[in-house]
C-alpha cells in the first residue's frame, strides 16, 4: 500500500513540476538573457526525473525486498540521477557559451568548437562519477588513459593540431563566423562555422569550402571585415588627353556622391576622391575611390558606378578613348615607332623590320 502511495507521489509530483517549469519557460522566453531559459529547461530535463526516481527509492524502502536487492535498485535510481544530471548539466553548460558567445562582439552563436568541448568534458565527468557509484575504481582507467592517450596524441597528430589551430583562432578573434575572409591559395568565402576539426566558408556562389583548421593557421589570409566592415574600392578609368581635367573631376565627384547616397550598400559619408596619376599611351588615367560597407556590396557598387558615369561622361562630352597604337607602313617594311628625343642633327633612330 506504501510503496503504490509512494510511486504515485512520485509520479504526481513529476507532472506538477513538468508544468510549473513550462509555466516557468513561458515567461523566461520575455527575458532578453539567454541563460534562464537554458537554466529552466535543464531543469525540465532532470526534475521529472528525479521526482520520479524518489518515488520508485521509497516504494523500494517500504518492500520486503532482500539486502542485495534493494542495493541494485537503489544503483540503478542513483544512476538514473546521475544520467539525467549529466545531461542536463551538459545542456546548461554548452547553452551558457552559445549565450556568451552570442553577447560578445564579433563572434557568432554557430561557433560550435567551444559547445562541443564542454559538452564532451560533462559527459566524461557525469561518466566517471557513474563508474565510481557503481563502485568501479577509476584511478586506473584514469591511469591507463594517461599512457593510452600519449599512444593517441601520435597517432592523431593531424586531428589535434585542427582542434587546437581552431581554438586558437577563435581565442584570437583573428577570424569569427560571419567575417569575409581570402586565403593565398585563392579560397574566399563567408565563414559559416569553425568546429574541432575544420572551418567551412561559405563562397560568394553559395558552394562550401572545407577548409582544415591547421592549413587556416598557417596561411595569409585577409579578413575583409576586420578591423571594421568598412572599406574603400578602387576604380581605375582614363580620359583623352583633350579633356578639361577640372571638368572631368568635378563630374566625376558627383557621381560619387550620387552613388553614395542613392545605392544599397554604399556609405553616404564617404568623402568622393578622384586622384590623376598617369599619362598614358592615349589616356591620362585616374583612379576613383569609393566607400563600400560591406566586401559584397563592392559589385554593384562598381555595376551602378561604371554605368552612371558612362551615361554622365555623354551627356558632359568627355570622351573616354580606346587603346590605340599607330603603325606606319612604307613599301617593303613596317616602320616600328619608338619612342625617341628630337634633336637637330640626330640620326633617325627609327626601326624598320622586312615584311
Amino acid at each position: 500500500m506504501y510503496a503504490g502511495i509512494a510511486v504515485a507521489a512520485g509520479l504526481l509530483a513529476a507532472f506538477l513540476l513538468r508544468a510549473l517549469l513550462r509555466w516557468l519557460g513561458r515567461h523566461a522566453d520575455r527575458t532578453r538573457w539567454r541563460g534562464d531559459d537554458v537554466l529552466v529547461d535543464a531543469l525540465r530535463m532532470i526534475a521529472p526525473w528525479a521526482a520520479i526516481a524518489g518515488g520508485a527509492a521509497s516504494a523500494a524502502a517500504a518492500l520486503p525486498l532482500t539486502r542485495t536487492v534493494q542495493h541494485n535498485v537503489n544503483q540503478v535510481l542513483t544512476l538514473l540521477v546521475i544520467f539525467a544530471a549529466t545531461i542536463s548539466a551538459a545542456w546548461v553548460v554548452a547553452g551558457l557559451v552559445r549565450s556568451v558567445t552570442q553577447s560578445r562582439s564579433g563572434v557568432a552563436g554557430s561557433a560550435t568548437i567551444f559547445m562541443n568541448i564542454t559538452r564532451i568534458l560533462v559527459l566524461a565527468i557525469g561518466f566517471l562519477v557513474g563508474l565510481q557509484t557503481l563502485g568501479i575504481s577509476i584511478a586506473p582507467l584514469l591511469t591507463a588513459l594517461g599512457v593510452g592517450g600519449l599512444a593517441v596524441a601520435l597517432a592523431l597528430q593531424d586531428t589535434l593540431a585542427n582542434l587546437f589551430a581552431g581554438i586558437y583562432i577563435l581565442a584570437s578573434k583573428t577570424v569569427q563566423p560571419g567575417d569575409y575572409i581570402r586565403l593565398s591559395s585563392g579560397e574566399e568565402g563567408y565563414v559559416e562555422d569553425i568546429n574541432w576539426r575544420q572551418t567551412t566558408v561559405r563562397a560568394l556562389s553559395n558552394n562550401l569550402v572545407v577548409i582544415p583548421n591547421g592549413q587556416l593557421a598557417k596561411t595569409n589570409m585577409t579578413n575583409f571585415m576586420r578591423p571594421e566592415q568598412k572599406l574603400t574600392i578602387l576604380v581605375q578609368a582614363g580620359v583623352s588627353y583633350d579633356s578639361d581635367l577640372e571638368q572631368v573631376e568635378r563630374v566625376t565627384t558627383e557621381v560619387v556622391a550620387e552613388v553614395m547616397t542613392g545605392i544599397t550598400g554604399a556609405v553616404p559619408e564617404h568623402e568622393p576622391a578622384v586622384r590623376f596619376h598617369t599619362f598614358g599611351d592615349s589616356r591620362i588615367g585616374f583612379t576613383v575611390i569609393l566607400g563600400v560597407g560591406e566586401f559584397s556590396d563592392q559589385y554593384r557598387i562598381k555595376h551602378e558606378f561604371i554605368k552612371r558615369l558612362h551615361r554622365r561622361y555623354r551627356e558632359e562630352g568627355i570622351r573616354i578613348p580606346s587603346p590605340a597604337r599607330t603603325v606606319a607602313l612604307q613599301q617593303g617594311a613596317v616602320v616600328l615607332p619608338q619612342q625617341r628625343t628630337a634633336e637637330p642633327g640626330a640620326e633617325d633612330m627609327t626601326a624598320t623590320r622586312p615584311i
